[in-house]
């Protein structure tokens, strides 16, 4: 068997941004691992990239290590490869949904206990099983291995206390399972386009999915916006060197330059590129007078850019004033009437 220890290499850095200064998680409960690459590794990766046969079960290990002086748990996440907004891929646990092209579900066939506890200076395999289909299969099924040291119930209380950045630190490793050197030509789809927002901005979205059961690697995405009927570009974008999962799909965000979205029919003109393939789509979409309020009230440039609202306090005090002086003048009023009966009762005397 093929060994590489890969130590003290995070692939993922998760961090819950709070007030304050900077606070080390778990600091002293550092683990490392060590993947047991087994007879059936393609390749010298640094992630197993396996080579299966249909129906095929293995059991695959990764040998992990408590450098610290006390006990302490690793959680284990199991996920399959997304691609983010970013032309990004995602190893790890991800709000992205599956593409409705997806056959086999990585986390449907590698199964593994959810969390491994390890003594003081501890070493012990992690043992995952795969179960590949029984039915052959062309392409590749994309995942990987989350591993992340677990908090204790002191700890929690203590981070609940804590006013600062509180930084966990996560292992990702990657899995490439397939049964199969076949050449699988990458095939795209355009889903739709739609008004939303991007990092609290408004953006126009592009959905698309990579409907093949293998990467698209040095991507190109080229979009231009204008209204329905006029060629004029309001928005556009390129952005190179991007990747897509195995069937997986994108939500590609165009912002539109702290502009405020104007309800109406528009037209995105849309071009993707990836060694040598391209797709072409013109696609026309809406927003809604709904949309366009929404967004525009959480759009953080435009929230700053409207700062405050004199118009709305010059009305305020207005009426503040009017308030006050109606009282004031039913106040003297009533006190005016007082006064004439008290007079009136004196002279009856």
């Amino acid at each position: 068997m093929k060994k590489r220890i890969s130590i003290g290499l995070f692939f993922s850095l998760y961090i819950a941004v709070l007030l304050g200064f900077s606070t080390p998680a778990y600091a002293n409960l550092q683990f490392t691992y060590e993947t047991i690459k087994p007879e059936n590794q393609q390749g010298d990766f640094e992630y197993f990239n396996l080579l299966m046969q249909p129906g095929q079960k293995q059991t695959v290990q990764v040998m992990l290590s408590n450098r610290a002086d006390e006990e302490q748990t690793i959680e284990v996440g199991l996920n399959g490869a997304k691609t983010n907004s970013n032309g990004v891929l995602e190893y790890g646990p991800s709000a992205i949904k599956n593409d409705a092209s997806l056959k086999y579900d990585f986390k449907d066939l590698v199964k593994g206990p959810k969390e491994i506890t390890l003594g003081p200076k501890e070493t012990r395999p992690l043992k995952l099983d795969i179960s590949m289909p029984e039915a052959s299969y062309d392409g590749k099924i994309v995942g990987g291995i989350h591993l992340k040291s677990k908090p204790t119930k002191k700890e929690e209380e203590e981070n609940k206390k804590a006013t600062g950045v509180i930084n966990e630190y996560a292992f990702v490793i990657g899995m490439v399972l397939s049964e199969s050197d076949t050449v699988i030509k990458p095939e795209l789809q355009l889903n739709s386009v739609y008004a939303g927002l991007s990092n609290y901005r408004n953006s126009i979205f592009t959905n698309f999915s990579n409907t093949s059961a293998d990467f698209v690697n040095k991507m190109t995405v080229e979009i231009e916006v204008t209204k329905k009927g006029s060629e004029a570009v309001l928005y556009d974008i390129k952005r190179a060197d991007m990747r897509m999962a195995p069937n997986s799909m994108i939500d590609f965000p165009l912002e539109m330059n702290g502009d405020q979205m104007e309800a109406g029919d528009y037209k995105a003109h849309i071009l993707v590129t990836s060694e040598g393939q391209e797709w072409t789509w013109n696609k026309e979409f809406k927003i809604t007078n709904e949309e366009a309020d929404k967004y525009n009230a959480q759009d953080v440039t435009l929230i700053q850019e409207r700062g405050i609202d004199w118009k709305l306090i010059a009305m305020i005090a207005g009426g503040v004033f009017i308030a006050f002086l109606a009282i004031f003048f039913i106040v003297r009023t009533l006190n005016k009437k007082k006064k004439t009966k008290k007079r009136g009762k004196k002279k009856r005397k």
